[in-house]
């Protein structure tokens, strides 16, 4: 069977494909309403309430296409590939991981600056987590491999940074930019429909991206310094910038600004790309909450 994508069904036509279950709406006795999707998007569906459907489910779907999608049939599918079903980013995963594995062999060269990057990206449990992490639900970079997508782009502009400026403390700032958000892997669900965890919910991805590193220092106290680690912490927890943006705390290091620019910085062009890859050329953007304004491409 040849999967049919939400974007591509006409009006009308009867057809039958997979989707997974985004969310339940309505459950009687005798119907389910839910929102269906895949990664081009979702669609409102009414089903039959034959068995028991959960939100991340994958249905096979005997379905007419009339305004909303009406089921006449389905079953549950076991055996399925994920990212068919969930945004991805549209670059090689491993040319992200191999960038990012360049930098970080030509900048890393303290024993505590490979030693803490080994420690989080020599571990092959982590190293999956983050490649199939998302930067955030909504705001920017919120698709699967979106979080290496946009470490990259951090270290790669935190690095431009360092020496543009000639900052002191400068394998800091671009190890810091490479952590910066690894306590999203924790922070979001990326298993079905993109959700926050409950860890994630409670703690947030800088408290949580805190407390790894600092496990990851008592794994070999020995070997850090307190100006390291409280120079890496301070990146860390203060990347959001201001307080009102979410940071515990304002910046006020050299490499906490640069961290901190270097982060906005592509967290705001993420949101403009995907407000130009739907906007045709030479025309005004629908007005975007996430940047406050509307944009002529």
């Amino acid at each position: 069977m040849q999967k049919i994508f939400i974007k591509d069904i006409q009006e009308g036509s009867e057809f039958v494909s997979t989707f997974m279950v985004m969310k339940i709406v309505i459950e009687d006795k005798d119907e389910i309403v839910a929102f269906l999707g895949d990664k081009t998007g979702d669609i409102k569906a009414v089903m039959p309430n034959k068995e028991t459907v959960k939100v991340g489910d994958i249905l096979k779907v005997n379905a007419v296409k009339e305004e909303i999608l009406k089921i006449s049939d389905f079953t549950r599918i076991d055996k399925f590939e994920i990212k068919e079903y969930l945004p991805v980013v549209n670059k090689s995963i491993d040319k992200i991981m191999d960038e990012i594995d360049l930098i970080s062999k030509q900048e890393f060269k303290s024993e505590e600056a490979k030693c803490l990057d080994n420690y989080f990206f020599g571990n092959e449990s982590f190293v999956e987590k983050f490649k199939s992490g998302i930067a955030g639900l909504r705001q920017h970079h919120n698709y699967i491999g979106g979080l290496a997508e946009h470490t990259l782009n951090v270290m790669y502009l935190a690095k431009t940074l360092s020496y543009r400026y000639d900052i002191r403390y400068k394998e800091i700032a671009i190890l810091a930019s490479k952590l910066h958000d690894i306590g999203k892997i924790i922070e979001y669900n990326t298993q079905g429909p993109f959700t926050t965890t409950l860890e994630g919910d409670l703690k947030g991805h800088i408290v949580i991206g805190s407390m790894m590193i600092e496990e990851a220092f008592k794994s070999n106290p020995s070997l850090y310094s307190d100006e390291f680690k409280n120079r890496i912490l301070a990146c860390i927890i203060q990347h959001h910038g201001k307080v009102e943006y979410g940071s515990p705390k304002a910046a006020n290091t050299e490499e906490s600004f640069i961290v901190h620019y270097a982060d906005y910085v592509d967290a705001n062009l993420n949101k403009i790309e995907q407000i130009r890859n739907i906007t045709e050329k030479n025309t005004w953007s629908e007005y975007d909450r996430r940047i406050g304004t509307r944009l002529y491409m």
